[in-house]
């Protein structure tokens, strides 16, 4: 569902993304962990179309994203480290209108079951989104996901700022679209919800995809050693 091969992203001589090769199948979540500037964020605008690519390739469901890049987006949906809603508007208001914007037009029913799906407490419902917690808005923007039948979900940094519980609902919420045959790719800083929610995990620095794992093959002390080693950078100092 989601198939990068040798994606390079150059600015000038800096090299954002160095040949990033890796496949996402439905129903499989990939988080992709790093520092920042080590190119997450970058694979994922790439794949939204808001980057182009200098050289290689990422198709969406076997469309190439550079060459068709408005089929590929209905199939996507994206969900930041900050989520905009419309602050005035409530989550039932918010929905709705994104939902249209993506060609649904849900009925008060549909719109609430969504919301529920989604993990939102029925009494957030008809409140403006201005007072929501980042968990809360990020429920908001599952809901959304779910509305537009999304194939493939963009995860950038996702659970940053979350605090515990927040950030394991948030989990939650990802394996039942996992179940759903969702193709999920996170970029984030989480090694504890990596190694709990993803199938495979992959390492990342300085633009390099550097190490990759089966979630399942792999435990979270040792992840957490071989994520320290590949971030540690010796420099020795010779007269």
């Amino acid at each position: 569902m989601i198939k990068i091969e040798k994606l390079t992203k150059k600015y000038d001589d800096f090299v954002a993304l160095d040949q990033l090769s890796l496949h996402v199948k439905s129903g499989e979540i990939y988080c992709l962990l790093g520092a920042n500037g080590a190119g997450k964020s970058t694979t994922i605008n790439l794949l939204l179309g808001f980057l182009k690519a200098t050289s290689g390739s990422a198709f969406i469901n076997g469309k190439n994203v550079d060459k068709k890049n408005l089929e590929t987006k209905k199939d996507i949906a994206y969900i930041p480290e900050n989520l905009m809603l419309y602050p005035t508007l409530t989550a039932m208001e918010n929905l709705d209108y994104f939902s249209g914007i993506g060609g649904q037009n849900l009925k008060k029913e549909a719109l609430e079951t969504l919301l529920s799906q989604a993990g939102l407490q029925s009494d957030a419902f008809y409140k403006r989104t201005n007072a929501f917690s980042k968990g809360m808005r990020q429920k908001v923007g599952i809901a959304i996901a779910l509305a537009k039948q999304a194939k493939v979900l963009l995860l950038d940094e996702p659970t940053s700022g979350l605090d515990p519980k927040a950030s394991n609902e948030f989990g939650l919420l990802l394996q039942n679209l996992k179940k759903n045959n969702v193709a999920i790719l996170m970029a984030t800083h989480d090694l504890f919800r990596a190694k709990e929610i993803a199938t495979n995990i992959g390492i990342m620095k300085n633009g390099k995809l550097l190490e990759q794992f089966v979630s399942k093959d792999i435990s979270l002390s040792e992840l957490e050693q071989v994520y320290l080693k590949t971030m540690i950078v010796k420099s020795f100092n010779h007269d």
